[in-house]
């Protein structure tokens, strides 16, 4: 599970860095720049929960938990701006969602586990 985290968290912040700093932005269309700042530094939150996870951190879990919760409000605010009618991506709305359900289960598989 570290493993995977510790992934998930670099291709975060090559993702989100390469739309916000580089050549990413062309192919990236409609995007919410506050979502994108958001997912970049959760990025390093990733990887730091990974880091906990593979120590086997009683504050893994915790952080996990922390993370799934500021990436759904994340979710919140794009669908506020989705709703005033500011042109966004929809896939931007299944990742979020997708980046929620997963550390909501890193938590659970983390707390379960008594990491």
């Amino acid at each position: 599970m570290a493993l995977v985290a510790a992934g998930f968290g670099l291709l975060t912040i090559f993702a989100a860095g390469a739309v916000l700093f580089g050549p990413g932005r062309d192919l990236a269309g409609a995007t919410i720049p506050f979502v994108l700042w958001a997912n970049l530094i959760l990025g390093f939150g990733y990887i730091a929960a990974a880091v906990l996870l593979f120590n086997r951190s009683p504050w893994a879990w915790r952080l996990a938990l922390a993370i799934a919760a500021a990436t759904l409000i994340a979710a919140l605010g794009f669908a506020v701006e989705a709703m005033r009618g500011t042109q966004v991506e929809p896939r931007t709305a299944v990742a979020l969602g997708f980046r929620v359900a997963f550390w909501l289960l890193v938590a659970l598989f983390a707390r379960r586990a008594r990491v």
